[in-house]
């Protein structure tokens, strides 16, 4: 694991292409995903490493050998029943479909903790659909669903409506 650099924002940018290809096949439509591969997908990815909003906002890479496998985007929560200074989102993470099962997520997801604790946070949230691979995923690290729920309209339209809820964990280290 290691923070992204601008030069990451191509290989980004296609991990959350695939990733959602694969989490969201059926839901969303084709020409939505290929929007995570285009241009203004890989400037938005090479702003977020090279010009992060905030020392809190991170964006961490998961590698095997040179190749970037994984992301995980961080930031202060921004949801009304949050406490910026204390509740941390983990914004976005994605793993390659073909480098699942390789510990990859598992290793951004330890990443991202260790990152918002040293900025403080004492609560990661995170917001995944019915079906995300991810829920299961992190209820087994020992997220829980926290009664948020939301609609996200992708298209602004009413034509592609996503229905998500939000899980928390506590990050304040025990010992």
């Amino acid at each position: 694991m290691r923070p992204a650099s601008p030069d990451d924002a191509p290989a980004v940018a296609l991990v959350q292409a695939e990733s959602w290809k694969e989490t969201f096949a059926g839901t969303l439509p084709p020409a939505v995903l290929d929007l995570l591969r285009g241009a203004r997908a890989v400037e938005q990815w090479r702003l977020a490493a090279a010009e992060p909003p905030s020392r809190r906002h991170h964006l961490l890479v998961a590698q095997a050998g040179a190749e970037v496998v994984g992301f995980a985007a961080l930031a202060p929560a921004a949801d009304p029943d949050t406490h910026a200074e204390q509740d941390a989102e983990l914004v976005a993470i994605g793993v390659l479909p073909d480098r699942l099962r390789e510990g990859h997520g598992s290793r951004l997801v330890n990443a991202a903790v260790d990152h918002l604790r040293r900025d403080g946070f004492v609560r990661a949230r995170v917001w995944v659909t019915g079906s995300d691979p991810l829920r299961p995923f992190l209820e087994g690290a020992g997220w829980a669903a926290d009664g948020a729920h939301r609609t996200l309209d992708l298209r602004d339209d009413g034509t592609v409506v996503v229905a998500q809820v939000r899980l928390h964990a506590s990050i304040v280290d025990d010992a």
